[in-house]
């Protein structure tokens, strides 16, 4: 495998912004998920300044649902400082992997890019995280954190992905020997990814791109960059939504 340690700090990336964002209902009924907002702004809009606060000149969006809301939203935002490409998912919704692939003509120039979903509300040092790729050769690198939830990626001491379980069905996938300490962190909806994932994506149209790292595992580097230090918040339901608010405005 080529090493990756001294890949450039990516200047594209992939928002994904096409869920139904159902788990925010009724704040979804007649809008996507990406113009929800927090604090007077958009999640959208939210999302593209923390890239390109990092150094993000071409980004690609997913849309599906209220798909014309977006793409309305962003003529009349006019994001000067990003070129904006749109991959069109309203005839189906295609999760994380399927909307990689559907993008992959995007990312031609053979360097790391962004993968972010269009919810995340966080501080996290993408500096930071770039360092930890390039340390470890991986072929794709995760932003993990220690928190609740029911479906956990299992880590190795070196921070290597070898297995995923989930805490309500009882169903794990673990690549470990019988001897080997691991630990669950939870995914935070935050990726680096060099290029050559592409060839390993599955012939199906729609799946996630999880499933897709858990495949390559065994044999390449997926490495998980913990960002306990830092807040972060899935503003995916009215909860949580309020939740960020009230942390923003106490912290601003």
């Amino acid at each position: 495998m080529a090493s990756f340690n001294n890949d450039p700090m990516p200047q594209k990336a992939i928002l994904f912004a096409a869920g139904l964002g159902s788990r925010l209902h009724p704040l979804t009924d007649d809008k996507p998920k990406a113009l929800v907002k927090v604090n007077g702004v958009t999640l959208l809009e939210q999302a593209i300044n923390k890239l390109v606060n990092f150094g993000v000149t071409d980004l690609i969006i997913n849309i599906h649902h209220f798909g014309d809301k977006v793409l309305k939203f962003l003529e009349q935002k006019k994001f000067n400082n990003v070129n904006i490409s749109i991959s069109d998912e309203r005839s189906l919704l295609l999760d994380t992997g399927g909307a990689l692939k559907k993008a992959s003509w995007f990312f031609d120039d053979n360097q790391p890019f962004w993968a972010y979903n269009v919810d995340i509300i966080s501080d996290i040092n993408l500096n930071e995280m770039l360092t930890t790729h390039r340390k470890d050769d991986a072929i794709a690198t995760l932003a993990i954190r220690t928190r609740e939830s029911s479906r956990y990626l299992l880590w190795d001491q070196q921070r290597k992905l070898k297995g995923w379980k989930n805490t309500r069905t009882g169903e794990e996938i673990c690549y470990a020997q019988k001897d080997e300490s691991l630990h669950e962190q939870a995914f935070s909806g935050i990726h680096i990814i060099r290029p050559e994932i592409f060839q390993y994506l599955p012939d199906e149209e729609v799946f996630s791109i999880i499933n897709t790292y858990l495949d390559l595992a065994p044999k390449h580097i997926i490495s998980g960059f913990n960002h306990d230090n830092s807040f972060w918040f899935d503003a995916g339901t009215p909860q949580k939504l309020h939740e960020a608010e009230q942390y923003l405005k106490n912290n601003s």
